[in-house]
């Protein structure tokens, strides 16, 4: 593969994973990183460090829409932040101990548990079912609504679970250290199913938060040299632009279309992992 072509198929992939990224708050990582490896065959260290940058380029393009658009929450996500950016400085220290093969295998492992967790709650929008009394949610003032173009109303939504929802992000912060994934496929998950957030707030506010998150570890990655340019540039400019596509489609959308997605790639991803792991 010449090197133009080699970056337009880069580029090519980046943009899709950039657009599912947006619309799923996964940062566009969870596409980048096994197509890297798999269709491409790069080292799944550099796949991660372009992601890295890739997530940057997501949050950066998506976040200012959600927030003007009132779907992010960003008390929440101020508050969880300080459980993910700690934990991304223990992933990213974590990823140069730990064998390649472990990567792919804790990649799997993680998106098919989130995606699990999604499928059992599917036809629930938890957010507007009654939820525990939080005195702390109550105390930071977590609580909000939004409106929601594809029921046409404004939706109220209570914040509960807060001091379970950051060890959970503690959690999510080691794994996008760890996997370059941006965190999103444990942070959607953690605010819709334990902080009971409705599915598009989970997704608006894990965008603004996942730039945040790789932006800690991506230091320690440029440190060992595994930011390669020729390789981060056209996934970063791919996923920038997809994320921008995103984030106009996501209010428009209904949120049970969006869990179903959000299921189907996981699993994709998941078992293409494992078996990747396995060999």
């Amino acid at each position: 593969m010449t090197p133009l072509l080699f970056t337009l198929v880069v580029f090519a992939i980046s943009v899709s994973a950039g657009l599912l990224g947006s619309l799923l708050g996964l940062g566009g990582g969870i596409i980048v990183v096994p197509a890297l490896t798999l269709l491409l065959h790069i080292d799944i260290r550099f796949a991660i460090g372009a992601s890295i940058v890739s997530v940057i380029a997501t949050s950066s393009g998506a976040a200012a829409a959600y927030v003007r658009d009132g779907l992010t929450n960003l008390r929440v996500a101020m508050y969880l932040e300080m459980g993910t950016t700690a934990g991304a400085l223990s992933g990213a220290y974590l990823a140069g101990v730990i064998p390649i093969r472990s990567l792919y295998i804790i990649f799997a492992v993680v998106m098919g548990y989130s995606a699990l967790a999604m499928f059992r709650k599917r036809h629930a929008e938890l957010a507007l079912a009654a939820v525990p009394a939080d005195g702390l949610a109550d105390r930071l003032a977590l609580h909000s609504s939004y409106v929601d173009e594809a029921a046409g109303r404004e939706v109220e939504y209570q914040v509960t679970g807060s001091r379970i929802g950051i060890v959970l992000m503690y959690i999510a912060g080691v794994v996008s250290g760890l996997l370059g994934i941006g965190s999103g496929a444990l942070k959607v998950p953690a605010m819709d199913l334990a902080m009971r957030l409705p599915i598009k707030v989970s997704t608006a506010t894990s965008n603004f938060m996942i730039g945040v998150t790789a932006a800690a570890s991506a230091g320690v990655y440029f440190a060992r040299g595994q930011v390669d340019p020729f390789v981060a540039g056209p996934v970063a400019m791919g996923v920038l632009a997809g994320a921008l596509g995103g984030s106009k489609l996501l209010g428009r959308l209904e949120s049970a279309l969006i869990r179903k997605v959000f299921v189907a790639v996981l699993l994709w991803v998941s078992l293409e992992m494992l078996l990747k792991g396995m060999r």
